[in-house]
């Protein structure tokens, strides 16, 4: 199955859920992308004692062959670049990210 995830907020719980249910369903054998949304763009960025595995989970994605995309207007608006995690997409990756997946989840 292709699953999308939305990634809309920057609340540390959440960003780890999102993580964590993304490597879940990579262990299932599903095809997973993260599309960072909003707030979602600065999750690199989270850092709280409650939750200091985000970026393990993050990497862990990654190396399983998890794709991630980030809104480059989001970015902008940040005053933030691309990063070594997720390249630069628009409301048309997302929009086909839609199309294309079987379901699609919202974290935020």
């Amino acid at each position: 199955m292709k699953i999308g995830l939305i990634l809309n907020t920057n609340d540390a719980e959440t960003c780890w859920n999102c993580f964590r249910f993304g490597n879940e369903a990579i262990s299932k054998s599903h095809s997973v992308t993260v599309f960072l949304l909003g707030k979602g763009v600065e999750v690199e960025n989270v850092k709280d004692e409650k939750f200091p595995l985000i970026e393990g989970s993050i990497r862990k994605f990654i190396k399983n062959k998890g794709i991630i995309q980030a809104c480059g207007t989001c970015l902008s608006i940040r005053n933030m670049k691309e990063s070594k995690i997720s390249p630069v997409s628009s409301m048309g990756h997302l929009l086909d990210l839609v199309e294309s997946s079987d379901k699609i989840l919202t974290f935020g």
